[in-house]
């Protein structure tokens, strides 16, 4: 097992404005991610970190200048672990989501966590006071074994009770099923076992490009080579013809189901005890452009 490359540095204003469409300023307390997911689109940020590790090797823990006036935030809409996993392992020992937390306590501010960890059950009490305040866990699978593969987080168990914990507390909850690999995410077992503990469930697509790619479809020849040819049609070929056909049928099995499929909608607004609403999210291209632009002016951000 590689031994992760762990360092302290000193940034600036730990809130970034961000292009993002899902926020209006990103937070990542960590460079870099030791969760190590194969898939991770954030690997690109290497390039402006200066990092030349292997992704999933290395984390940079921030320090930063207390947040001042943190009530100039209110009503803003903030997300953080856009690039990195907030609670990655070694937040039990450094503590800097936590720091963070409790600097905007009383702020104001919408915020949103998107983790694969149930470290964040530390913090619950601590969020419950924050209002609107919601939290995604990423779950693409309920395999155990396909999620070791892809991944160093805990269980996939292990993140359905966080999110079941946080849920009945009366925080927003989304299951986040993303990436959605095709033909080996069971997308309808994940919302059937997930949908009575959550306000939200995301749906987003695989995307392929750069190093990570190689990475994938080298495991899916390997593992699952009957899917070959159709990851080939997707990513060589760019046919898009798939998530046509997964959209359609997914909004007959939310009708089937009785629950609501909108695209593109956050739906904040929804009472917190209404049926959780599911929102077709596959704009990987649109995510990525934006984390770019967002994130490459200033070293210091990394996605799980």
């Amino acid at each position: 097992m590689t031994e992760t490359i762990i360092n302290e540095i000193e940034t600036g204003n730990i809130l970034s404005k961000s292009n993002l469409p899902v926020c209006e300023y990103s937070v990542n307390p960590y460079v870099g991610c030791t969760h190590a997911c194969k898939y991770c689109y954030a690997s690109f940020m290497k390039r402006f970190t200066g990092h030349t590790e292997q992704w999933g090797t290395f984390l940079d823990v921030k320090n930063w200048k207390e947040i001042k006036n943190p009530e100039k935030y209110k009503g803003k809409e903030l997300f953080i672990g856009s690039v990195t996993d907030p609670y990655n392992p070694q937040e039990e020992k450094y503590r800097r989501t936590r720091a963070l937390l409790e600097q905007l306590k009383g702020s104001g501010a919408k915020l949103s966590i998107a983790t694969k960890s149930d470290l964040i059950l530390r913090d619950l009490d601590l969020i419950k006071t924050l209002p609107n305040a919601r939290v995604s866990w990423s779950i693409n699978t309920l395999d155990e074994n396909f999620r070791a593969d892809m991944d160093n987080a805990v269980s996939i168990e292990r993140r359905l009770a966080a999110m079941k914990a946080f849920y009945l507390a009366g925080v927003r909850t989304t299951c986040f099923i993303s990436p959605i690999f095709p033909g080996i995410t069971d997308i309808k077992a994940i919302i059937r076992r997930a949908m009575s503990q959550c306000n939200l469930i995301w749906l987003e697509n695989l995307n392929l490009r750069g190093g990570y790619k190689n990475v994938i479809m080298e495991y899916i020849q390997e593992k699952y080579a009957q899917l070959l040819p159709l990851y080939h049609e997707i990513y060589d070929c760019k046919n898009r013809s798939y998530w046509t056909m997964l959209d359609k049928e997914l909004k007959a099995y939310a009708a089937e189901i009785g629950l609501d499929y909108v695209t593109n909608d956050d739906s904040m607004t929804r009472d917190f005890n209404a049926p959780p609403v599911i929102v077709n999210y596959f704009y990987h291209e649109q995510i990525k452009k934006s984390a770019r632009k967002d994130n490459g002016s200033h070293a210091g951000t990394a996605r799980s």
